[in-house]
């Protein structure tokens, strides 16, 4: 998202474990909201809130939730 709104190309790597087994899951993400798994084995829930920025009454997103 904050590719989009500077309207720049960014990535990230999300680096965490799984709730259930604690196996480790790395996840990288770009800024068009394309991600991929490391882990061929895992099948991580991944999703982004739809969130109506015109009705926002919190400060930032993460206020939101």
């Amino acid at each position: 998202m904050q590719g989009q709104l500077r309207q720049e190309h960014l990535s990230f790597q999300i680096e965490t474990v799984c709730g259930h087994c604690g196996q480790p899951i790395h996840i990288d993400i770009d800024s068009d909201l394309k991600y991929k798994v490391a882990e061929a084995e895992a099948a991580p829930l991944v999703f982004v809130p739809m969130v109506d920025f015109g009705k926002l009454k919190d400060p930032s997103i993460i206020d939101a939730f």
